[in-house]
């Protein structure tokens, strides 16, 4: 019998809803920043930055030095990249979440409990692409706690969000996941869902070789949309 049970969100839950969020998030970062530093820009500016500060100074020391900062500098980039996404979430659809997804139509958040804690969640609204709405809905805010995975959590909320999408008559879900998030991708997959595109998030995203996946899950029952 599972260890958790999965229920409609509650206003009681709303301190637990964010800080699950922002630590689900922050500790992709470290993900991220052995992926930057895994890239042949990265590498190859570093080379470059380490031969021109030796050479301008004349010390291989201080050519290790310049290169440790820039390593420094890489990290913090990508923890304010991170840093940066959740404190947009927190200050738009997360600051009022009962608005955002309980009295929207076509839309809906749940929370995994366990314990009387909230353990995992994840909400389902209209699509940000305007071609997709009227059509598919889309599956967000996916979170589940480090000790809870693992036990089937994920899958539970996921089939929510696909059971709610075809109850009311939608062809599909979509969704949006990190390169990093590489056990979330293995998830979605699993459930159905194949990748139909990549974008970078930012210019800053651009620079640091980070691209966002897109998913999308046609239900049963329903046409498939056409290749994009």
């Amino acid at each position: 019998m599972a260890s958790y049970r999965i229920r409609q969100y509650q206003d009681q839950d709303y301190d637990a809803v964010r800080t699950l969020f922002a630590h689900g998030i922050l500790e992709h970062a470290p993900a991220g920043y052995r992926h930057v530093l895994r890239s042949a820009r990265a590498q190859l500016g570093l080379l470059v930055l380490f031969v021109a500060a030796r050479a301008a100074a004349g010390y291989w020391v201080l050519g290790l030095g310049a290169v440790a900062l820039a390593l420094v500098a890489t990290w913090l980039l990508v923890r304010s990249f991170s840093t940066s996404y959740v404190h947009q979430a927190l200050s738009t659809d997360l600051r009022n979440i009962s608005a955002s997804y309980l009295r929207a139509p076509d839309s809906c958040f749940w929370v995994a409990e366990a314990g009387g804690a909230v353990v995992g969640m994840v909400a389902v609204t209209a699509p940000q692409d305007p071609a997709e709405r009227g059509v598919a809905l889309e599956l967000k805010r996916m979170s589940v706690s480090r000790d809870y995975r693992g036990r089937g959590v994920s899958k539970a909320l996921c089939g929510e969000v696909l059971r709610f999408a075809r109850a009311r008559g939608y062809g599909a879900v979509v969704l949006s996941t990190s390169m990093v998030q590489v056990a979330a991708q293995r998830l979605y997959e699993g459930q159905g869902f194949r990748k139909v595109g990549a974008s970078s998030p930012s210019l800053l995203g651009s620079l640091l070789c980070f691209h966002i996946f897109h998913y999308r899950c046609d239900l049963p029952g329903r046409a498939a949309a056409p290749p994009r």
